[in-house]
């Protein structure tokens, strides 16, 4: 029966994509308008709905910071509407040429942009992707199939039938937008596997949800990666800049995928720099776990064993590692990142550019915290996801990486000889 309902919905979101490739950018727009004000005036039935979610979750024993990805305010809620607000403004990029020539025998050749078609999108606690993604893939001609993760269930109900419903009456094909109404596993099975419908998959989670979709799909994915993000503090940083960029990274919001996990601190400043730093994070609950030549330094914290530096904690925990110098720090990168963001600190010109050039990641820093790898803050209106892969797109994916290109080619009658 799951598998049933889930083909009809892509069979739905088949014929809306067919519409929607060629749908006028102004209807595009005053949908986005109207989904953005349904968000609000509407605001009271969503977050009835995510209270139900919240209550669940604290049963469940979710951890703090996963409860705050779950949990929806009217300040949220207005930073959702003010994302899709920003769509509005930015350049419709379907039918964008991109390249034009003329070929020696008469041939016109361009390579225009236009929709990559269904997208499905996997995702887990953040009922915030459900109104993004619902956004960027309406802006850019693309159909959309949403199953999100149980624990936001009731969340995702609500937004998506405020935004599809607002979206249809401007004018917007039914079937647009649309949730994967179960909690039933077999749907994100069935999803796995449907060419038939849907053009391309993303995935947006844990790594065992990532890799789940990876090692079993059929449909193309683009893969969004964990965030085990490093900032290096160089022996020429400011050390008050440091100490602030660190704070920020690690405790603006500890559950989301470009938090700052591990830290690393050049030999010649530790002494100085990780007692301000510790003070600081005791602030706000940091549990810290250092190196050997942390804890000799920081005498009262935890001691990091290997798995640390790989554990992406989602929560106020921060794994701290002294380093003799870059060419050490950016080895530690290599060894354990995941080709997210990636962040130096210091004043030093030529150590700020070999580190840049260096370091394998989709958002390299200097002397700025990991937190503004973001759709928004990048200036995209929104995200669908953070992309760790080096194929089409890379980065937080905004419009353009939303799209792929077909050549129209233009003749007067030739044929191949």
């Amino acid at each position: 029966m799951v598998k049933e309902v889930i083909l009809g919905k892509g069979k739905l979101a088949q014929e809306a994509a067919k519409q929607l490739a060629v749908i006028d950018t102004n209807v595009k727009n005053e949908a986005l308008k109207k989904m953005a004000g349904a968000l609000v005036q509407k605001s009271n039935e969503i977050l009835e709905a995510n209270q139900k979610d919240m209550e669940q979750g604290k049963k469940n024993g979710l951890p703090d910071a996963l409860l705050d990805r779950l949990l929806l305010t009217e300040d949220r809620l207005e930073d959702m509407a003010e994302g899709l607000r920003a769509l509005i403004s930015l350049p419709d990029p379907i039918g964008k040429v991109d390249n034009m020539w003329k070929q020696p025998n008469g041939l016109e050749i361009a390579q225009v942009k236009v929709p990559l078609g269904v997208i499905g999108i996997i995702y887990e606690s953040r009922p915030n992707v459900t109104v993004d993604a619902a956004g960027l893939c309406l802006k850019t001609g693309n159909a959309v199939l949403l199953r999100g993760g149980s624990e936001a269930f009731h969340s995702n109900q609500a937004l998506a039938w405020v935004i599809a419903h607002a979206a249809e009456t401007a004018g917007i094909p039914a079937g647009a937008i649309q949730l994967v109404e179960t909690t039933d596993r077999e749907a994100v099975q069935v999803m796995l596997t449907m060419n038939q419908y849907l053009d391309v998959l993303i995935p947006r989670g844990g790594a065992g949800l990532i890799q789940h979709v990876l090692n079993n799909a059929t449909v193309p994915v683009i893969e969004t990666g964990v965030g085990n993000c490093h900032t290096f503090i160089d022996c020429d940083a400011n050390l008050d800049m440091a100490v602030d960029i660190a704070v920020n990274a690690k405790v603006h919001r500890p559950g989301v995928c470009n938090a700052m996990e591990n830290l690393l601190v050049h030999e010649e400043v530790a002494a100085q720099f990780l007692p301000r730093m510790q003070e600081r994070m005791n602030q706000h609950g940091v549990v810290l776990r250092g190196c050997t030549k942390t804890r000799e330094i920081l005498a009262d914290i935890e001691d990091a064993v290997e798995e640390d530096w790989h554990t992406e904690y989602l929560d106020l925990v921060l794994a701290v590692k002294v380093v003799g110098n870059l060419d050490e720090a950016i080895d530690h990168i290599y060894r354990y990142g995941t080709k997210h963001s990636e962040a130096i600190v210091t004043e030093n010109y030529s150590t700020a550019r070999k580190f840049t050039h260096i370091v394998d990641a989709a958002a390299v820093y200097v002397n700025a915290s990991t937190r503004f790898t973001d759709g928004f803050q990048f200036g995209f209106g929104a995200e669908i996801g953070i992309s760790t892969q080096k194929l089409h797109a890379r980065g937080p994916m905004g419009p353009e990486q939303l799209t792929t290109f077909k050549y129209i080619v233009q003749g007067d009658g030739q044929i191949r000889s």
